[in-house]
């Protein structure tokens, strides 16, 4: 490897390069459009990676043209920037899948024999789901899901980079603040130590500002009786035991049939955004008023999209039968959100500072659970045992059978099983897996997902970066719940 170390940006035209150069260059020097190849020649710059310098060079989109005409020209840039590069980085539009563009070019890759990370570009919200596993059949290796434009997965890509060049991390990465998300942040089993992403949502005047100040200890944020004073979504950086925070305070959130007024609809467009790019949201109830509709919708919402969750349940101290309240709201809880069971209930009371230190407590846990990885093996042993105490059952005459288990990723934790016809798994025995794996790894309260895929054990095959890369021919995602 060179003294500095050569990284290149490659893929199809329009996929997000000059963007995934721009945040990890931390400029904006590579003109970004939604024009396709925009970008023609190679673009080279020094960037920090976790501390490590590395040259990070932007390519044009590799596509195919006549010789002698510009695009081949460019492809010709693209390629020869892959032959000097001690790593590449292939990148893919999540949102378009697998295109045979990016079969063709992914094989060019293979051939050339350089270290490469998959990247799974554009993976924000859950649009991006077939096209990142999908990806697993471009032999590249498990890909990395990241949002190049708002920042989310960066930190983990750095990651990835800088252990795919055989070097250390020399400080923990400072990047992708403009939305930082799930990946921008440690894992809570030993990662780095960022400020972990709380925001606070619920109804109007359920009190959200007034325990973000009473957790700030000052009064940062304007309080009163009238619903719909927050209209930003205002974040707010603390410490609590030694442990970066960092709080959104939001607007409140009704139907949005009650919602008329322009302001109110860019204020829940800005909190529906807070809540997509936190790590751990707090879900503010009113003890009085305890789940509502809107309370279920706005829980319901923060599942769907994977986030961890709190719920939080203010003015307690106003509750006279505070024992019979509380069996009450814990049978609410189990029975209208049953896709996350083992949520944690927490009562506080924001306007006389009780109950803080317990919900804090309960954010670190549930942000722990929301960033846990499972080793593969103790995951086949757990579907071994699983299976033999209670069969897949026979669909028409054959039994279904469930081959293989990895964990992909984290944040939510996410599964992925191999077994043959997927789509005739019964919907209760997905349940019972998924009850089984959260009981046995201790994942409660937080959304997991369990993707079903046809095919055996796809960690056959290469991988680029020197771990095990999927065979080919697996690449169909038959099914996926979250827990539901």
């Amino acid at each position: 490897m060179t003294e500095t170390p050569t990284v290149a940006i490659i893929g199809r035209p329009n996929v997000g390069k000059s963007t995934l150069f721009n945040r990890l260059t931390g400029r904006r020097s590579a003109l970004v459009s939604d024009m396709p190849g925009l970008t023609r020649d190679r673009r080279l710059e020094t960037a920090d990676i976790q501390g490590v310098t590395v040259k990070l060079t932007d390519t044009a989109g590799l596509e195919e043209a006549p010789s002698g005409s510009i695009p081949a020209r460019m492809r010709a840039q693209s390629e020869q920037a892959v032959e000097t590069a001690d790593l590449v980085l292939f990148v893919i539009d999540a949102r378009d899948g697998i295109t045979p563009a990016d079969e063709k070019f992914a094989a060019i890759v293979r051939k050339a024999g350089r270290p490469t990370i998959l990247v799974a570009n554009k993976c924000e919200g859950r649009k991006g789901d077939d096209g990142f596993y999908e990806a697993f059949s471009l032999g590249l290796g498990q890909p990395v899901a990241i949002s190049a434009e708002h920042g989310e997965g960066i930190g983990e890509l750095e990651r990835d980079i800088v252990a795919a060049l055989g070097l250390e991390p020399a400080i923990a990465p400072a990047r992708g603040e403009e939305g930082a998300t799930p990946g921008d942040v440690g894992d809570g089993e030993g990662g780095d130590q960022r400020p972990v992403r709380i925001a606070v949502v619920g109804r109007p005047n359920a009190g959200k500002s007034t325990l973000i100040n009473a957790l700030l200890g000052e009064e940062r944020m304007i309080t009163g009786p009238e619903p719909g004073l927050t209209r930003d979504a205002i974040e707010t950086d603390f410490t609590w035991q030694g442990r970066q925070m960092r709080l959104v305070d939001t607007a409140g959130l009704r139907r949005k049939s009650r919602i008329t007024e322009r302001a109110e609809k860019l204020s829940a467009s800005d909190a529906v955004r807070a809540l997509k790019f936190a790590e751990v949201v707090i879900v503010l109830i009113d003890a009085e008023r305890a789940f509502e509709h809107q309370d279920l919708t706005i829980a319901s919402m923060v599942a769907d999209e994977g986030r961890a969750i709190v719920i939080a349940v203010n003015k307690w101290d106003l509750v006279a039968e505070k024992q019979s309240r509380m069996k009450e709201l814990k049978e609410m809880v189990a029975d209208k959100l049953a896709q996350v069971p083992g949520v944690a209930i927490v009562t506080v009371s924001a306007l006389a500072e009780q109950g803080l230190d317990k919900l804090m407590a309960a954010v670190v846990e549930a942000h722990r659970v929301w960033n846990k990885r499972v080793p593969t093996s103790q995951l086949n042993t757990w579907l071994e045992d699983a299976i033999g105490r209670h069969p897949p059952p026979a669909v028409r005459g054959r039994r279904l059978k469930v081959r293989y288990i990895t964990q992909p990723s984290a944040r939510p934790p996410t599964f992925i099983a191999f077994m043959t016809r997927p789509e005739a798994l019964p919907k209760s025995y997905l349940r019972y897996l998924l009850n089984s794996l959260r009981e046995t790894f201790g994942l409660p309260g937080t959304p997991i997902r369990l993707n079903l895929r046809k095919g055996e054990n796809p960690y056959s095959g290469r991988s680029s970066t020197g771990g095990r890369g999927p065979a080919r021919g697996h690449g169909r995602r038959a099914s996926s719940s979250s827990s539901r």
